[in-house]
């Protein structure tokens, strides 16, 4: 064998095997080697096998055992076997390995560690060539719980791989749904989300076992990993998809139990099997104390489901934005898409988690200013920003601009949606005092409806002394009964009617502040004004209660 001289070895065999008797095990297995290296590997086994009989019995087959550091050391003939399987393994011939092995198991009945190697074996080979079904038998009958979870473990990986995703979901694993689940759950944990689907692969697991809970917790918790570590389009794209297969899961079972258990914020993931986290100077760090766990239910991951297709919309209108979206909180992503001009949208992401709206009024507000006074450029832009809002009917009956549409959605808004105290109002007045830009008529009109008492505050604040008194002037006239309509008066002052009321406050605060510039003659005409209608007023008010006095009488 060592001149590689194999046919005349055989030949020679062939020989001796009519007469002589001595050595029958040692001349099976050189023709076993024989046959190996001249590739007939069925016959090489059916010799091995033949020569097993005979350990034990012959000096070369007892020095062929003792002489490698074999795994199996509990009988001779193991060793054998453990030997031959080695030979096989180096010349490539899983199926003989599979035979050989099996043969071997029962050899190794009262043994179980020999058993647990050669049913190690028998999965490794059987994985190897894709019999995916006969790897899994292999390793359901592994008797060591450490060697089969490394089985369960390479089978998972491997399969994976492969895309046999099929085979993996479907196997029963009897005994091993938790031990395959925890396998799945580490590597999803552990790998790049965007290149591998071991959470994908959980998800089918779990819905291929109608474990419709466990499912959506899964793609929730790949939902919000998606958020916090994939800044792009696609993974904005995965998290909107994530969150709609969660929501889908938990209508699929009883609403009593539609609720799934998520790490609180600020949990973590502890490995199996991982060493604890020690601080600086080598102690145990502490365990934060208090729940670390909150109980998520169907409404509120709809509203996650909201927030990812905001998130995915804004995406998708201004890419740059992608970056910044995936992991920006309700009241951040306000901010963005009022930028981008998204209003509508801003406005919904508002009404689901009960944020006020203002910022959205400041903003379009901003950009009705800029239109104002901005250049061609900016009138060019506003169209595409105005075409992502729903728009009410355009008039047809003239040519509109960018800011005569800005201005129509802002009034729109403020008809649609009614704030307490009317502060939707008052923040967009705000807005365009403070930058000087006169108000238009519509938001004069609309808001001395509402509140003509805070408009008049307002132009005090920013020392429009004239249109204050305007509105003094008129505000007198409508509580006297011209114009009552124009400023939400029901009924004017007569000695029949509610009492009315006219700020004096502010108008003490008007009229002292054009008493202080008397030197001007317009500040002076504008204060007589002011004190003639009051006068006016204070008559038509004494000669109203004399007749309800009269009436009363």
């Amino acid at each position: 064998m060592g001149a590689c001289q194999y046919i005349q070895l055989q030949e020679y065999i062939r020989l001796l095997e009519p007469w002589c008797h001595v050595n029958v095990g040692s001349c099976c297995f050189m023709m076993a080697r024989c046959y190996l290296v001249m590739g007939e590997g069925h016959k090489a086994l059916d010799c091995f096998c033949e020569a097993a009989s005979e350990v034990e019995k012959e000096e070369f087959l007892d020095r062929l055992i003792r002489s490698e550091d074999v795994e199996m050391v509990s009988t001779p003939r193991l060793q054998y076997y453990d030997k031959v399987l080695r030979l096989l393994d180096t010349m490539g011939l899983p199926e003989l390995i599979i035979q050989l092995a099996t043969l071997a198991i029962t050899e190794a009945a009262d043994d179980w560690r020999s058993q647990a190697t050669l049913r190690t074996c028998i999965f490794k080979h059987h994985l190897d060539l894709g019999h995916n079904s006969q790897a899994y038998e292999a390793l359901t009958h592994n008797p060591d719980s450490s060697r089969q979870l490394d089985c369960l473990r390479q089978l998972v990986v491997v399969l994976c791989e492969r895309s046999q995703l099929q085979d993996l979901v479907e196997f029963p694993y009897v005994n091993l749904h938790n031990e395959v689940v925890g396998i799945i759950e580490y590597r999803a944990r552990a790998v790049d989300l965007m290149t591998h689907n071991y959470y994908e692969l959980l998800y089918a697991f779990h819905i291929y076992r109608h474990n419709y809970r466990k499912a959506g917790s899964v793609m929730f918790e790949y939902g919000m990993r998606l958020g916090r570590e994939v800044h792009t389009l696609r993974g904005l794209q995965k998290q909107a998809n994530c969150y709609l297969a969660a929501i889908n899961c938990l209508r699929l079972i009883r609403p009593e139990y539609a609720w799934i258990v998520q790490p609180a914020s600020g949990a973590v993931y502890e490995r199996p099997g991982a060493s604890p986290k020690r601080s600086h100077d080598g102690e145990c760090a502490a365990v934060p104390e208090g729940s670390q766990i909150e109980i998520l239910e169907l409404k509120d991951l709809e509203r996650e489901c909201t927030l990812a297709r905001i998130r995915l919309t804004l995406a998708q209108h201004d890419p740059s934005t992608a970056a910044v979206a995936g992991s920006s909180s309700p009241e951040e992503l306000v901010v963005l898409l009022v930028q981008a001009g998204l209003f509508d949208t801003a406005i919904s992401l508002c009404q689901t988690f009960n944020l006020s709206l203002t910022p959205v009024f400041e903003g379009l507000t901003f950009k009705c200013i800029q239109l104002q006074f901005g250049g061609e450029a900016a009138l060019t832009e506003a169209w595409d920003w105005l075409a992502a809002n729903q728009f009410s009917s355009v008039i047809a009956t003239k040519e509109t601009s960018a800011t005569d549409e800005a201005w129509r959605l802002l009034s729109s808004y403020l008809d649609r949606f009614k704030s307490q105290n009317n502060l939707y109002h008052r923040c967009v007045i705000n807005k365009l005092l403070f930058h000087g830009v006169p108000l238009p008529n519509w938001l004069i009109n609309s808001y001395k409806k509402v509140d003509a008492a805070e408009l008049l505050r307002l132009y005090l604040n920013y020392d429009l002394l004239e249109e204050a008194v305007d509105l003094v002037l008129e505000y007198v006239d409508a509580v006297l009964g011209k114009g009552h309509g124009y400023f939400g008066i029901e009924v004017p002052l007569s000695a029949t009617s509610p009492r009315v009321w006219l700020p004096y406050s502010a108008i003490d605060q008007l009229l002292q502040a054009l008493g202080e510039n008397t030197a001007n003659h317009h500040n002076a005409m504008l204060y007589q004004k002011v004190h003639d209608k009051l006068q006016d007023y204070q008559q038509q008010v004494t000669m109203t209660t004399r007749d309800l006095l009269r009436l009363r009488n």
